[in-house]
């Protein structure tokens, strides 16, 4: 699945789908939590919350893919990332594109 942030893909004639999206909702832990308000203390990058994020991208690309394979797409273009708090330590990822499939 060929996935692009741009809104065409150069040389490719492709017919339209759908809008194709995945979302998860990540909690922080208490072990993350903990190391997070001491490094506040120090300044710098907060691994655990960094690494908690990556991995929800990643799962929310994931079902992104899936919806799209579903309707037998070849590629998402258009791909955008969001992210918000849903409630005291919650947080939304969301990954959403235009699924297409190729027709040369």
């Amino acid at each position: 699945m060929k996935l692009v942030s741009i809104d065409t893909i150069p040389g490719r004639r492709y017919e339209v789908l759908e809008i194709v999206k995945g979302t998860i909702v990540q909690t922080k832990n208490i072990g993350r939590d903990f190391m997070a308000g001491m490094k506040t203390l120090v300044g710098g990058e907060i691994v655990g919350y960094t690494e908690m994020l990556n991995e929800a991208r990643q799962l929310a690309t994931k079902r992104m893919v899936d919806e799209a394979e579903a309707l037998g797409a070849d590629a998402i273009v258009g791909v955008r990332y969001g992210s918000s708090q849903v409630m005291q330590g919650a947080a939304e990822v969301i990954a959403y594109g235009t699924a297409v499939k190729f027709l040369d």
